[in-house]
């Protein structure tokens, strides 16, 4: 299976030695990097995990 990057456990980072994928709760498949089939672990990524915040305007 491909790798679900709609996933909250999904995680990458570009380093100096390229770009580093990883699962935060370790089920991935090493070689290469994938997702598992059916993964227990599977959740929907919301929209609060890519560093958005929702404020109100100031009312003076």
């Amino acid at each position: 299976m491909a790798v679900r990057e709609d996933c909250r456990h999904y995680s990458t980072r570009t380093t100096a030695d390229g770009v580093v994928q990883r699962c935060r709760v370790d089920a991935n498949e090493d070689m290469p990097f994938a997702c598992p089939e059916g993964c227990l672990f599977f959740e929907p990524r919301s929209l609060g995990d890519g560093g958005w915040q929702r404020f109100e305007p100031r009312e003076d």
